[in-house]
């Protein structure tokens, strides 16, 4: 049996506007073993980053996490002071983040950029952390090395800086890789070969990957596991492939229809009516319920729970507490 390596519990992170608080993620809960890749899903605004980022403790100041647990490895990350916490941040978690055009400081170059975090948590010489770097470009698939160590930022293509910022992430070998989106805006051909190079370094290094992303097609190709999120909740978690075979909550069909398929025409497109409800005007109800085809009273009235079933299969919807009262 795998070891847990993750696992996130009852997680609350709030941000405070004004006189209003934004439940950005409302009682996130889930987990990921060792050499696993689990995907969070969902649309823009549902949370996914921001359990991503509190996860490495990089909330903004109007952000603030309110309550549950991040146990990583045996320890609460939330319980960590900001420099047991530093230690653990590039070394054992490592994050690639969703703009590599402004995740890098266009200042300085590509290799000063990758010798920090090389020397400062391995520990090696000035020469010795080059020879990495260079090593690390290479193997995220960019040619003449050298050339492109003394570049800045400004000089490399998207692709190109997604590449170094999976080559950064590398660079300590860590046992957590956050990767949020890390093929929005790339073309197809450098999407592949981004998805090349985490399935590599998953088999090679035995690394866990927590994938944020809104493509299914990258879920399908990624995934173990799979957490869907709608206005800060998990509403559904499954394996992959229980997921797109056997998809239970109303949210969760919606977008797996609304995926165009290759082979089939279609005059219009699938799409899930209405918006994602404002989180400042949530009410004790489920979220999904002014979209759902299937509302019923009680959706309107009280939030349902997460509920497991035999397949290792999450939901929460009302729909199915109901049809299990009637069996």
């Amino acid at each position: 049996m795998k070891k847990t390596l993750l696992e996130v519990k009852n997680l609350k992170t709030y941000f405070h506007v004004d006189n209003d608080v934004v439940k950005a993620v409302d009682d996130v809960s889930f987990s990921i073993n060792e050499g696993e890749v689990v995907c969070v899903v969902g649309e823009s605004g549902c949370g996914k980053s921001v359990t991503s980022l509190s996860i490495m403790r990089l909330i903004s100041d109007q952000g603030k996490i309110e309550d549950g647990q991040i146990i990583f490895n045996g320890k609460d990350l939330l319980s960590l002071n900001k420099y047991d916490m530093r230690d653990i941040r590039g070394n054992d978690i490592a994050m690639i983040f969703q703009e590599p055009m402004t995740s890098l400081n266009p200042v300085f170059t590509i290799g000063q950029q990758m010798l920090e975090p090389i020397m400062v948590h391995l520990l090696l010489s000035k020469e010795e952390a080059h020879k990495k770097a260079i090593e690390l470009i290479t193997k995220v698939g960019i040619p003449r090395a050298e050339e492109i160590f003394n570049s800045y930022p400004h000089e490399l293509s998207g692709g190109m800086l997604q590449r170094i910022m999976i080559a950064i992430a590398l660079s300590c070998e860590p046992k957590l890789l956050i990767a949020d989106e890390p093929t929005t805006a790339l073309d197809v051909t450098i999407q592949a070969q981004v998805l090349d190079i985490l399935r590599s370094i998953r088999e090679e290094f035995n690394t866990s990957i927590l994938f944020i992303t809104h493509d299914l097609g990258v879920v399908a190709e990624m995934a173990d596991h799979v957490v869907v999120m709608y206005a800060g909740k998990v509403i559904e978690e499954a394996p992959v492939l229980e997921l797109f075979k056997n998809p239970k909550h109303p949210y969760t069909k919606g977008i797996l229809k609304s995926k165009p398929i290759i082979g089939q025409r279609k005059p219009r497109l699938y799409s899930i009516q209405g918006q994602v409800p404002n989180l400042l005007e949530l009410k004790e109800s489920c979220y999904f319920s002014d979209r759902c085809e299937h509302c019923m009273e009680i959706c309107k009235n009280k939030a349902p729970k997460l509920k497991l079933d035999d397949n290792k299969h999450k939901t929460a919807c009302w729909l199915y507490e109901e049809e299990n009262k009637n069996e």
